[in-house]
């Protein structure tokens, strides 16, 4: 089993924005130890629960961090080696988990094989490192040769991840990356646009050097087990359901977060075995959740369902704190600086902070929400209740995202008198009838988490 699994909870930092990096590398001046200014967040990160880092790109590029210029060294935007082997250090002598952004299917236009390319053009000995290649074309950059790019980017060079050499660069990036670094996993951006080879002569392997090592990719349509899979990677993101948490807020319509919920974990959910699923409400590639959900009262309430729902839950840098952005053309109003001090010290209308660590330490003293079976038990369009199961261990969770105070039934199969007290209002309690239904009232805009007693 990795180091990750079920029991981790993510903290996700885009560290060229969080640390305030310039956007662009001149590729001259001298490290700056921006990346140092983490080791001062890491009591905030544990204060929400979080014991694992998701780190966005920190190896060298040209702008935004997915564009490549070599694997082996620190963007100088943000310090050297030695300052990220610091902060991994502080993070394991703390219990957390590492995960690195390992960007593979595509390099920027400043990587060092590409420029050799560009200067030697078919005597470089880098040509087979990219992929379509042809020198009976030019690039939309006016090179004397065309290649293929990344979704129609041209400044994102496409791998030909078939070609040996291509592999072994990246193995050896990623054997250093384990040996200095101590990473616990690899977050594989892309992974969609990533060949089935390529992550399966990947796994084999992370395998034989660390079998400990989790693979997750960034996975947006499809079914994910054509990733995640015994061959192949560990997990991927879950689009499937940050989709439906927030649709079902904004349309009324806990249907579609619960068809998702019962396909992927129910009884028959084609999920069941893909426990490690990262599960979000929001990234830096999407619009903030505080500015997506069309209610902010709602945000307690989504971020109560996905800390309670199978997989692993993640938070997003700020948004603990309400950040809102809308997603433009370029993504950096997604990825603003984090001025921690002076969040903790002003009035913020959507504070999270205290909720967030507050339900991520339920989650944690309560097996069956970490690896407990999913069964759906009430869905209407404002009001939503499932269990989760694990040996003696019965919890229900229920949302009513309605304006109205409610009286619900949630009918529980096999617990006829059974009691319940609710962990997030413990001098409450209620009792099944003998037939097992449960009747339970429900201000407006409340979660209620109900543990058997």
């Amino acid at each position: 089993m990795t180091t990750i699994n079920q029991n981790s909870i993510f903290y996700h930092i885009y560290p060229l924005g969080a640390c305030a990096a310039p956007h662009f590398n001149d590729f001259q001046s001298e490290p700056q130890p921006r990346l140092r200014q983490i080791l001062g967040w890491l009591d905030h990160i544990q204060s929400l629960g979080a014991n694992a880092l998701y780190l966005g790109p920190v190896f060298e590029s040209g702008s935004h961090g997915y564009d490549t210029a070599d694997y082996f060294h620190v963007d100088r935007r943000l310090g050297t080696r030695a300052d990220l082997a610091e902060l991994s250090s502080a993070l394991h002598a703390r219990g957390m988990q590492l995960v690195l952004d390992g960007v593979f299917n595509h390099v920027g236009r400043s990587f060092w094989a590409f420029r050799d390319l560009q200067a030697k053009g078919q005597n470089s000995p880098y040509k087979n490192w990219f992929a379509d290649l042809r020198f009976d074309q030019r690039s939309p950059f006016g090179d004397p040769f065309s290649y293929a790019a990344w979704n129609g980017h041209f400044d994102l060079v496409k791998l030909n991840l078939a070609e040996p050499a291509v592999k072994q660069h990246l193995f050896d990036a990623i054997r250093m990356w384990k040996e200095e670094f101590q990473i616990d996993g690899i977050r594989l951006d892309a992974a969609d646009a990533l060949s089935f080879e390529f992550m399966r002569d990947l796994r084999s392997f992370t395998n034989q050097f660390d079998p400990n090592l989790w693979l997750m990719g960034e996975v947006i349509h499809g079914d994910y087990r054509q990733w995640a899979n015994s061959e192949m990677l560990h997990a991927t993101t879950n689009y499937e359901l940050y989709k439906s948490l927030y649709s079902s807020f904004n349309d009324s319509n806990f249907f579609e977060l619960a068809h998702s919920l019962k396909r992927q974990f129910g009884a028959q959910g084609i999920y069941r075995d893909l426990s490690t699923l990262y599960n979000f409400a929001d990234n830096h590639d999407v619009s903030r959740i505080a500015s997506q959900l069309q209610d902010k009262q709602m945000l307690h309430l989504l971020y109560f369902l996905l800390f309670t729902m199978p997989g692993i839950p993640s938070v997003y840098y700020g948004s603990e704190f309400g950040f809102e952005g809308v997603k433009q053309s370029d993504d950096w109003n997604l990825r603003p600086a984090f001025e921690l001090p002076q969040l903790q010290n002003q009035a913020l209308p959507h504070d999270l902070c205290g909720w967030i660590g507050h339900l991520a330490g339920l989650r944690q003293s309560q097996p069956a929400l970490r690896v407990g079976n999913y069964e759906e038990v009430l869905v209407a369009s404002k009001q939503f209740a499932f269990s989760r199961e694990s040996g003696t261990e019965f919890v229900v969770a229920v949302v009513n995202s309605g304006p109205e105070q409610v009286e619900l039934i949630l009918l529980l199969h096999g617990k006829a008198n059974w009691r319940f007290v609710d962990l997030l209002n413990p001098e409450e309690s209620f009792t099944c009838d003998p037939s097992g239904n449960l009747q339970i009232s429900m201000r407006p805009n409340q979660a209620r988490l109900l543990k058997n007693s």
